[in-house]
Formats: C-alpha cells, structure tokens, sequence
C-alpha cells in the first residue's frame, strides 16, 4: 500500500540534511573522509544554484552529449503483443551510448571547480567508466578506473574505448571479480589519493552526497521524457519502467512522474533463479544493511555480509541498490519486479529485429517487463527507459547466446 506522501515537494526536501531518504541513506565514512565529503556536499550546493555552472552543463549537454534524446514509439514491436503501445526513451543514443555521461560530466565540473587533478571510479559493464574517461578527457583531468576481471573479459569494446580515452584500467582480482569488488578497489585507492583526487560514484549509492547528486544530474531523463510524451500523444504514460542495478538511469527518468498517475517499475536482474548467488535482485529479495557507505537493501550471506550476486549484465551484477529506491519502495510509490537471463536475451533478440534498435543486456531486462506488462495491460502506454545501447554486448552475447539467436 501506497504511503501518503507529498511528491510536489519531494525533490527540493529528499534527502534530508544528513543524506537520509526515509532511514535509507546516511555517509558512513571513515573519519579522514568525513571533511572530504563535506566539502564534497557544500561545493555541490554551491554550484548547482550557480548561473554560471548550470548554463555550461547545459551547454555541454546540448553541444558535447547531444541531448536532448529522442523519444521513439515502438509501433512494430507494440503490434506483435496486442493494443498497449510502447515508447523509449533513447538513452541509448546519448554520447558515449548510454545515460551515464549525464551525471559522469555533472561530476568532471565538480571536480574541476574542487580543484582536484584526478578522477577515480569503478565500472561493471564499463558505461561508467567510458563516460567518466569521456569527461577526463574533456576536462583534462588524470582517470583511474576500477574494473573485476571478470567484466573487463565481458566487456572487452569498453575497456578497449576507456584505455583509448587515456584512462587507467584497472583489474580487480580477488572475490568474484566484478562490480562489488570494483567498488571496493576504488573505494581503497580513493583513501589514499582523496587530497587531489575525487570518487565518482557510478550509481545512485554511496555515501551522501552521491545518491542525491547523481540522481539530480540523471533528472534531466525525466524532465525531457515527461514532455517529450505529453507532445508526442497529448497525455502521460500509464506506465513508466527502467532497470535498476544500483538504480541511477531509473531514478533519473522517474523522480519527473513521481508526482504524476503514472505507474513506476524498476526491473531488477533475476539471473538464473531464485537462490542466492544466481540473481542480484536486491530490493526483491533483499534486507536492511550498511554496505560501500550507505544504508539500504542489499543480498546477505549467512554472516550477513554482501552475498555473491549474478546477472548477465555486468551493469547490474551488486548486492544493493541505492537508498532512494529502497525508500521508494517502502513508500510504495514504485513497484520493484523482476527479469531473467532468458527473458532479458530474448528482449535483445526481438528489440534488435523488430525496431532495429539493439539494447544493452541492462536495458534488455526493462524492455522484457515492458513487453510482458503491455500482454497484462492490454491498452494504454509504455515509457521504458532505455539506458544503454547494446554495441559492448555483443562479443559475449554471440559467444554466448549466438547459434541460439541465429547470429553465430
């Protein structure tokens, strides 16, 4: 049930002051970091009302990223199912191919007016850190990037694009080798270099004020998406669904509907099944703990420690989400399901073949719960966000999956 709460409001008072969404949230840092991350926190406020910095992050979405992106009616795709129409938000289209460079240039300024020489980061599927090595190079800056070895064999055309860009890659090879992992790496590198360098957070998670940064930063999703759709049909989407790993494209598209009659999905991984370490379906099957800096939901093992997770999409491969989507779901205001392995490749497959648009694995699970909602809906409309195109997927989807799709 869907708690009494005022959205019209929500943006300019969630977080509260102390980085808390509900109980969700919260900096849980160590003591040499804690200052860092005030002065992390005061700048942010500083410059997101600055006239100054919000015409040149205008100007570099227009001029550099290209924005805004398209909304495009999947009419094809929409008529094999039945009456309910579905739409995309072609994040997909965005330089570098994904939703991540909204928030990596956001941070490139941030960085630059901190003074800070370089940028350090982690990556799963490496749109992360291909944006964040987009924006060191615009901005001059020096780029680490924090990798599992396990992703950087997935993900092999990123890695290739982020070292071409002048970042550093790299590997992580201890635990399962991937993006939990990653974090930790950057996590410990950034403790010793926090004096000239900053961590930019991949996702809507870490210590305040990430979550809140970030999602800010990616609300120009929604915004565009929002009046986008009024134009194009005259009305809203009944239904609005992304995917969520961490959760930063999801946030970013429905933090502009929250205050609207439109229904909310966040598609969580469900990997292989239902048993620990075959999904990373955290907000599904998750519980309340503290991990990389900040309270949420996240997958434990039996010592209550983050459990191994898996999901063929490298994006979405961590074992918590960030605090406000765990807040969201306690509020009710948005429905957490899920899509697997097989549901998620047979959206890429069908995706690609019917509207000639190949999705990221990551976007493949919104897409794949957008394509069963419509079969349940029947008639109204979709507005799935599709995060990510599917270029660095294919190398592992043909190896994988290619005689099976036909392409091997």
């Amino acid at each position: 049930m869907q708690k009494e709460m005022d959205f019209s409001v929500y943006l300019k008072t969630t977080p509260d002051k102390n980085g808390y969404f509900g109980r969700y949230g919260g900096a849980y840092v160590p003591p040499q970091l804690v200052d860092e991350f005030k002065k992390i926190e005061t700048a942010y406020h500083t410059i997101c009302k600055s006239t100054k910095f919000i015409h040149e992050l205008r100007r570099i979405r227009k001029e550099f990223q290209g924005r805004p992106t398209p909304v495009c009616h999947c009419e094809r795709l929409s008529n094999s199912i039945g009456n309910c129409q579905i739409y995309l938000k072609r994040e997909d289209l965005n330089h570098t191919g994904a939703h991540k460079l909204n928030h990596c240039m956001g941070e490139g300024l941030l960085a630059k007016f901190l003074g800070k020489k370089k940028i350090i980061a982690e990556t799963g599927a490496g749109q992360h850190g291909v944006a964040l090595a987009t924006a060191a190079a615009y901005f001059g800056l020096e780029c680490d990037i924090y990798m599992g070895e396990v992703d950087i064999a997935k993900q092999a055309p990123n890695v290739a694009r982020m070292r071409l860009l002048g970042a550093r890659v790299i590997p992580v090879t201890h635990g399962l080798k991937t993006l939990k992992e990653a974090v930790d790496a950057a996590f410990e590198a950034y403790l010793n270099e926090y004096e000239h360098a900053i961590y930019c957070i991949g996702s809507v998670v870490g210590p305040h004020p990430f979550p809140m940064m970030v999602r800010d930063f990616q609300a120009v999703v929604g915004v565009e998406a929002r009046q986008q759709f009024l134009d194009m049909t005259g009305e809203l989407p009944d239904a609005v669904v992304a995917c969520v790993g961490g959760g930063s494209n999801a946030a970013g598209i429905m933090s502009a509907f929250l205050n609207d009659p439109v229904e909310l999905y966040g598609v969580e991984p469900l990997g292989l099944g239902t048993k620990l370490g075959q999904h990373a379906a955290s907000l599904t099957y998750g519980s309340e703990g503290i991990m990389h800096g900040f309270n949420s939901i996240m997958l434990k093992d039996e010592n209550g420690k983050p459990a191994p997770v898996y999901s063929i999409a490298s994006g979405l491969d961590y074992p918590s989400s960030g605090p406000e989507h765990a807040y969201w779901k306690e509020l009710g205001r948005v429905k957490y399901v899920t899509a697997n392995d097989e549901e998620a490749i047979h959206a890429f497959s069908t995706l690609s073949r019917m509207e000639g648009i190949i999705p990221a694995l990551e976007s493949a699970h919104a897409v794949a719960y957008a394509m069963k909602l419509a079969r349940e809906m029947g008639t109204g409309s979709i507005l799935v966000n599709l995060s990510g195109r599917g270029d660095k997927d294919m190398d592992y989807v043909i190896e994988k999956y290619g005689e099976k799709l036909g392409i091997k």
